[in-house]
């Protein structure tokens, strides 16, 4: 076990290249489950999810390689074997599982997943779209069991717009017989690369990125090579570490227009920001205004991104909103962030941030993914050495964060606990 150590008040410049998109990644390594040759993924992130993955797909009698930031999976040898425990339960994406193994095999066994903590996120709605393709759920001894003697096509209604509802009834509709419909369908560009990703293998699928996809489906999938779209959450985290404490940042290898919501946000509170191709330049500000966030589905401000921003917020002049409509737990990381000195109270689903104030370096905890891009931006910020444990939680969504961090002007490291801050984070 380690911890991350920042010493804050350096000034950061340069340009730093964001990974690919996490969130796609989790989807996408499962979707190859569905193939009956080999699939190449480029461009993957180096982070614990992906290992978790491949890890995974080795269980199942798969071969998977991951080298170089690219993986091929030969799903040839796949068995349906089940998974109700062990590494299936260490991240939230394993119920893409259920989805792809269900289109394969027509039968799943998967652990309850785990992954962060942001309070319920039922998946009610994954096991509506299964049984309405005609498979039979149900939950014992904390695994989902899924059978089916056969899939058929069928018509769908969200009752709430879920990204991982719709990738998952995605990957099992592909190979079912006739024609799937989803409405209130998902619109994220992470549903569009998975869908890309599928047609590439041989799939029947229109209309992803809006709010009805259509999927006919196909007897077998094949092979294919596929290259994975930039993260817009870690290219979001930079722009926000660069607003905070850059000096110029040119934010490489990034899709402007999945950013378009965070920008409108940033030139609001006035920060510099020049959009490009592929690259975004977050220019120096010369002081931060206060402004409002809500949380909304894509193509609205993302809730992966309020943690972060909440941070930036603290800097800001005067009194900000951000409420939070998609996971009204997410709030963790307030009671870190007064830890170093910020201004901040809950009211239900939003946080008030009263600015700016002088963060001051301090020991907190990651409690969750985004809590911990917030807390290393928040050391970035503050006066002193800030030193943040729950490393596993950042690594799960931000590859080679300290070498990057450096390579920008900043000073972090990590460092191994000691006996006794494990008994300590143990006990807590």
């Amino acid at each position: 076990m380690e911890k991350l150590k920042i010493a804050g008040g350096y000034p950061l410049k340069g340009t730093v290249r964001i990974s690919g998109a996490k969130n796609s990644a989790v989807a996408l390594i499962p979707a190859t489950i569905l193939a009956e040759s080999p699939v190449t993924i480029e461009g993957l992130p180096d982070i614990s999810d992906v290992h978790i993955l491949k890890d995974l797909l080795q269980e199942i009698g798969g071969s998977a390689t991951f080298s170089e930031n690219e993986m091929t999976v030969d799903p040839s040898t796949m068995i349906s074997m089940p998974l109700p425990n062990g590494k299936v339960k260490k991240l939230r994406a394993s119920y893409y599982l259920m989805g792809a193994m269900l289109g394969r095999f027509k039968k799943a066994v998967i652990g309850l997943p785990g992954g962060c903590f942001l309070g319920p996120r039922p998946i009610d709605q994954h096991i509506k779209g299964f049984e309405a393709l005609g498979a039979k759920v149900t939950n014992e001894q904390g695994a989902i069991y899924l059978r089916a003697d056969e899939l058929r096509g069928a018509r769908i209604y969200l009752d709430v717009v879920s990204v991982g509802a719709t990738i998952n009834i995605m990957l099992a509709a592909v190979r079912a017989k006739g024609r799937t419909i989803i409405e209130n369908a998902a619109k994220e560009p992470e549903i569009i690369d998975v869908a890309t990703l599928l047609s590439n293998m041989g799939a029947k699928i229109k209309g992803a990125g809006t709010d009805v996809i259509r999927i006919d489906g196909v007897d077998e999938l094949h092979g294919c090579r596929h290259t994975i779209i930039p993260d817009r959450i870690e290219a979001g985290t930079y722009m926000i570490l660069a607003a905070a404490v850059g000096q110029g940042i040119l934010i490489d290898n990034v899709i402007p227009l999945h950013l378009e919501s965070l920008i409108a946000k940033l030139k609001e509170m006035g920060v510099p920001i020049e959009s490009k191709d592929d690259q975004v330049f977050v220019g120096q500000a010369e002081g931060f205004k206060a402004v409002d966030i809500k949380t909304l589905v894509y193509p609205g401000f993302p809730t992966d991104l309020q943690q972060p921003l909440t941070s930036l917020l603290t800097q800001a002049e005067g009194s900000s909103v951000v409420t939070d409509t998609i996971y009204g737990a997410r709030f963790k990381h307030i009671d870190e962030l007064r830890r170093m000195n910020a201004t901040i109270k809950v009211e239900g689903r939003s946080a008030i941030i009263n600015g700016p104030t002088k963060l001051q370096g301090a020991k907190v905890k990651a409690s969750d993914l985004r809590a911990g891009a917030a807390l290393v931006i928040a050391g970035l910020l503050a006066e002193g050495v800030t030193e943040i444990t729950g490393l596993e939680h950042i690594d799960r969504g931000y590859s080679h964060l300290v070498e990057k961090l450096n390579g920008l002007g900043a000073t972090a490291w990590r460092e191994k606990l000691t006996k006794e801050e494990q008994e300590q984070m143990k006990n807590a």
